[in-house]
């Protein structure tokens, strides 16, 4: 095992980056600043309730958590009730027509949802009806179903569904998000609901955890932990299928393991580890039987690395040119070129769903803000400047909002920003120190 002091500064300088600046490269910056998003408006209608025994406050919790997951969701906004001209309460699911759409396209309803609510068994099950009102056709039907006690989950699972059916991308509010927390005294992996609710302890332990990141099928939550000797090396917890434990037993075993990235496949990991003086970014197979290392330059410190969609390149961190900047690489580790000059010193990438954008930190005047750049690095866009450290972005799945982690009112704290609107949520608070979020991907689960 080889180890040295530059070794041992390698958990600061990867959670929370580099401390000496160069010089930024002279490039021109083409800058867009996002403009305000109009949200649509959708009229839910009070769900008619044949659920036994009868709970007169069933069908409003509902109503209130579908409404809350729209709202979270920020695409399609409820329609004020005062505001309705057809009915408050579904009495019957339409068939493939309907007759009222008028009255709903002049109570300023873009979309209507109708539903009624029915189980047994410690469930609760929901049939609805998503409506264009506008063309006056059904965009979608269907069933969900979820315990009891699940009330709240249920209606933000809906409201995903409502997403779906008005724009073709499924909506986030049921979706988790996954972090590390100091609440417990120790840093431990937790998860949240989106929306900042029901936070819990995914692992339990008083070894340090960090960087957790969502095997692609939300299976289970792969962290950097450490257990053997004090060197870091990278575990799994399992929520399904997913082996629980440390995993790459035999991959680089003289090695500190750093950080773990799953590939959109989630056949490969993108693996930093570090070896004599540099830390390099490995391309391993799930099982550890093939490696490829990626980055091989002296001294550098690579890492950092981010997937795009189709698992064909990886963002990462190098300070090759003097300071920490963004590079891009193919697969093989080939190709690799710089994308950001904004200042001299950037980190924490991280790719979104669409392959667009890479979102990722900028330090300015000693603190960060987070940008967004594309690809080729030709486009630079602000997503969020404040006079406090926003750092560590992660994309929601649906690609329309980022979380982040924010010292802004003293400790950090977790926020959510929507890209097109900048709608800004708080969704931890007086809960110790809660950074490096990593956004959850869909799940029927």
């Amino acid at each position: 095992m080889r180890r040295s002091a530059r070794t041992l500064l390698l958990l600061p300088m990867i959670a929370l980056g580099w401390t000496v600046p160069a010089p930024a490269e002279e490039r021109p910056i083409i800058e867009i600043h996002p403009g305000k998003e109009q949200a649509f408006r959708v009229a839910v209608q009070v769900f008619r309730d044949d659920l036994r025994p009868p709970d007169p406050k069933r069908s409003a919790a509902l109503l209130k958590a579908v409404e809350e997951g729209l709202d979270y969701n920020g695409v399609l906004l409820p329609l004020a009730r005062e505001a309705f001209l057809g009915p408050q309460t579904t009495t019957e699911l339409a068939g493939s027509r309907r007759f009222d759409c008028g009255d709903w396209t002049q109570s300023g309803a873009n979309a209507l949802v109708e539903g009624v609510i029915d189980g047994g068994g410690g469930e609760v099950e929901v049939s609805y009806r998503v409506w264009d009102t506008a063309r006056c056709a059904r965009l979608k039907r269907g069933t969900l179903v979820r315990p009891a006690n699940e009330l709240h989950k249920l209606g933000a699972a809906l409201s995903d569904q409502i997403v779906e059916a008005f724009t073709g991308t499924r909506g986030v509010a049921d979706t988790e998000i996954a972090f590390i927390s100091t609440r417990l005294g120790y840093r431990e992996v937790f998860v949240i609901d989106a929306d900042g609710r029901n936070a819990r302890a995914a692992t339990r332990s008083p070894s340090v955890k960090i960087l957790p990141d969502w095997l692609p099928d939300a299976g289970g939550i792969l962290y950097t932990t450490y257990l053997k000797s004090g060197m870091p090396d990278v575990f799994v917890t399992s929520r399904g299928r997913a082996r629980a434990g440390r995993i790459l037993r035999d991959v680089l075993d003289d090695y500190p393991k750093y950080r773990g990235v799953f590939s959109p496949s989630g056949d490969e990991l993108a693996l930093v580890a570090t070896v004599g003086e540099a830390s390099d970014i490995f391309r391993v197979s799930r099982s550890g039987k093939k490696v490829k290392r990626l980055t091989n330059n002296g001294a550098v410190i690579d890492v950092a690395p981010t997937w795009s969609p189709d698992g064909q390149q990886i963002a990462f961190v190098s300070d090759r040119s003097g300071a920490p900047q963004i590079y891009v690489m193919d697969r093989e580790g080939g190709d690799a070129r710089r994308i950001t000059f904004q200042s001299n010193y950037s980190a924490t990438p991280a790719w979104s769903p669409d392959g667009r954008w890479i979102a990722y930190g900028v330090r300015t005047q000693g603190e960060f803000d987070l940008y967004l750049t594309d690809p080729s690095g030709d486009v630079n866009v602000p997503l969020v400047v404040h006079r406090r450290n926003d750092e560590h972005p992660s994309w929601s799945p649906d690609g329309r909002k980022v979380v982040f982690s924010s010292d802004r009112r003293g400790r950090h704290d977790l926020y959510v920003i929507d890209v097109n609107s900048q709608r800004l949520q708080r969704l931890t608070s007086a809960a110790r120190s809660n950074t490096t979020p990593a956004w959850g991907p869909f799940s029927d689960r």
